[in-house]
């Protein structure tokens, strides 16, 4: 049997689909697995012992993005696909799942777009309470594959060598060893609406670093947050002063980067965001920093047993919310969460962390 899995972006919806890539190879062991995504979200799914193989999907525009659709619709439909499943939603995933031909297809019941597939499932609502790989389970529902389970089909990114490689050079060169607690602590979201203050996490780096000098706390963003993530980390050293070696500058990480780090880590802490999942495909302690969304949503889908602990500011009538307006104008969802609740939850994790996670995760 040959599937097509498509779920081109963003990069923590590519890893909330690993734990179904798991189990849909272990349902049926000699099927070939094909993943088709953007470059962007390709480090999440690359060497997958899962798959068989991967198509990049390009992300241009205009005549080029014509072309490229194009020329990938007839390399699918020469692989002769018996089932494709849309893991997405969206109209050129939509459009890929049916030019690949399947005779199977399988897909939400998308207005305008339901056509498409020979077996439509009905899609839970994003703001549900309701965990988004359970949501994306349903998709397998027309194949019989059991129910799912966080300590048995986890989210899974193979650790890729060369980053690590990377990683313990940059760590050695900025003199962190093994007697340094590494915390990570990601200050980027996709939106506005999941980003806590700036000076909130000013505040935690500082109660971090001061309560152990041996750690070593490491701000980590996305490209687009760099500058972001250097305000913080300056404020943070000119706050410490003498202790200021506690937060080391060792530059930007890509996401294969930022998985080995984490996996290195005492504790990672952030918000709902695509490294948080990233995150959660290792054994590290987290602290998760959940704004509009719920942590029965929004909490990375792993093993009970390893530490996971969420944040944030409690009931509101306001929450959760479609992430579109902020109704009372405040961002109060994540301007009531302070930075003595996120470091209380950070230390919680650090207390189990030196004796579980110790060594390579």
């Amino acid at each position: 049997m040959k599937i097509l899995l498509v779920r081109l972006r963003l990069i923590g919806d590519v890893v909330l689909t690993t734990p179904l890539l798991r189990a849909v190879k272990r349902t049926y062991p000699d099927a070939q697995l094909t993943y088709l995504v953007e470059p962007a979200a390709a480090p999440v799914v690359r060497g997958n012992p899962h798959l068989t193989r991967i198509v990049l999907v390009p992300k241009r525009r205009g005549l080029a993005r014509l072309r490229d659709d194009l020329a990938i619709a007839r390399q699918l439909r020469h692989e002769r696909f018996d089932v494709a499943i849309d893991l997405h939603g969206g109209p050129r995933a939509a459009w890929f799942t049916w030019a690949s031909g399947a005779p199977m297809r399988i897909g939400y019941a998308m207005r305008g777009r339901s056509w498409i597939y020979t077996h439509v499932v009905t899609r839970t609502a994003d703001a549900a309470p309701r965990a988004a790989v359970a949501n994306q389970w349903d998709l397998l529902t027309p194949l019989d594959v059991p129910p799912p389970d966080p300590s048995r089909d986890a989210l899974e990114m193979i650790e890729d060598p060369q980053a690590a490689a990377s990683v313990d050079r940059r760590l050695r060169e900025a003199r962190i060893t093994a007697a340094h607690p590494l915390v990570v602590v990601h200050v980027s979201a996709g939106n506005p609406f999941r980003r806590w203050p700036r000076e909130s996490f000013e505040a935690l780096v500082v109660a971090l670093a001061r309560r152990d000098p041996s750690r070593r706390v490491i701000l980590t963003s996305g490209p687009s947050d760099a500058a972001a993530a250097k305000r913080i980390a300056d404020a943070a050293r000119a706050a410490l002063g003498p202790m200021a070696p506690a937060v080391p500058d060792i530059g930007e990480f890509d996401l294969a980067e930022l998985r080995a780090l984490v996996g290195r880590a005492a504790v990672y802490i952030g918000g709902d965001s695509g490294p948080l999942h990233i995150a959660g495909t290792t054994r590290t302690p987290i602290v998760a920093l959940l704004g509009p969304t719920l942590a029965e949503r929004s909490m990375p889908w792993r093993d009970p047993q390893w530490f996971a602990e969420a944040v944030d500011a409690g009931p509101l009538e306001c929450r959760p919310c479609r992430q579109r307006e902020c109704v009372p104008g405040d961002f109060r969802c994540l301007t009531h969460i302070t930075a003595d609740q996120v470091a209380a939850a950070a230390e919680r994790a650090l207390m189990g962390s030196e004796v579980i996670f110790r060594g390579h995760r």
